[in-house]
């Protein structure tokens, strides 16, 4: 009796340790891939143009925003090792794929207040190193209308309701926003940045077209809503749960009648496979975290 009860508190301790991998760095390989399809589509889109250029686009020819998960920019800060490719949108859905843009702001090198969220510990951590910026560093994005750079003019924490962080500005700005502290969303950490001297800021994009009785969101929303997935995914979750757990019973049965290296060997991959699934659903359950 004992022996089981130590048995099934040992695996559920193995198990919840695997989830913490998966958290911190399973869920970087799929943000990996997805960046990589993204650096893709964004030279491609860069070089449609002129072949003979990489840098920028005739502005006469740039579309409307793009929609939410596509590309919008390329972002590197030096000092943190940081490059990104952004994509449009601050959903669940958006920031796994890397950083995102709030829709409701300008985009990077427009004039006005551009703002980006990012994860922290999660989904390859893009944001990971950010409290260690000061003034005077520099962010450099590249866009569609050409590149540009930004320096660091203020770095301070805030607590989700102060939306303000995200209001227009007089100046063309950069406002990077993440999760404070590391593994908690408690409060957000927010990187203020300013157009180097010399540069001049872009017209504005026109905004994509509206979903039809779509409501139309507030710049601070995403700042402050946390958010949790759809039934569908929970009900998704309990069946790879369940499929996981037969699995690995079968597995189980299997090692205690034959006790040879097929038996142990035989049930690794397909559980692996089975637990790696039910992990990235799981995830969706849990409260967004930047």
């Amino acid at each position: 009796m004992l022996s089981g009860l130590g048995a099934i508190l040992t695996g559920a301790g193995v198990l919840i340790l695997l989830f913490v991998g998966y958290q911190l760095w399973g869920t970087g390989l799929y943000t990996s891939r997805q960046q990589g399809q993204l650096e893709t589509k964004f030279k491609a889109q860069l070089q449609a143009d002129d072949p003979t250029t990489s840098t920028t686009v005739n502005p006469a020819n740039l579309p409307p925003a793009p929609p939410t998960g596509e590309f919008v920019a390329h972002l590197k800060v030096p000092k943190i090792g940081l490059d990104q490719y952004v994509v449009q949108g601050v959903g669940l859905g958006d920031l796994r794929k890397g950083p995102g843009h709030y829709p409701e702001t300008p985009l990077p090198g427009e004039q006005g207040n551009a703002a980006i969220a990012g994860h922290r510990t999660t989904y390859g951590a893009p944001f990971n190193r950010l409290g260690e910026l000061v003034d005077g560093d520099e962010l450099q994005v590249t866009t569609l209308k050409g590149n540009f750079t930004y320096r660091v003019a203020r770095v301070h924490v805030v607590t989700p309701s102060q939306v303000e962080v995200l209001n227009a500005t007089p100046t063309p700005t950069l406002t990077l926003t993440t999760c404070h502290p590391k593994y908690s969303a408690k409060e957000r950490l927010i990187v203020v940045a300013h157009l180097a001297p010399g540069q001049t800021a872009t017209a504005s994009t026109p905004p994509p077209p509206a979903e039809p009785g779509a409501k139309k969101p507030l710049p601070g929303d995403a700042l402050a809503d946390a958010g949790l997935a759809s039934d569908r995914s929970k009900v998704t979750t309990t069946l790879w749960g369940l499929l996981t757990a037969a699995i690995g019973i079968g597995w189980w049965v299997a090692i205690r009648r034959r006790r040879d290296w097929l038996a142990y060997v035989g049930g690794v991959m397909p559980f692996l496979i089975a637990l790696f699934f039910f992990y990235a659903h799981l995830e969706l359950l849990l409260p967004a975290n930047f």
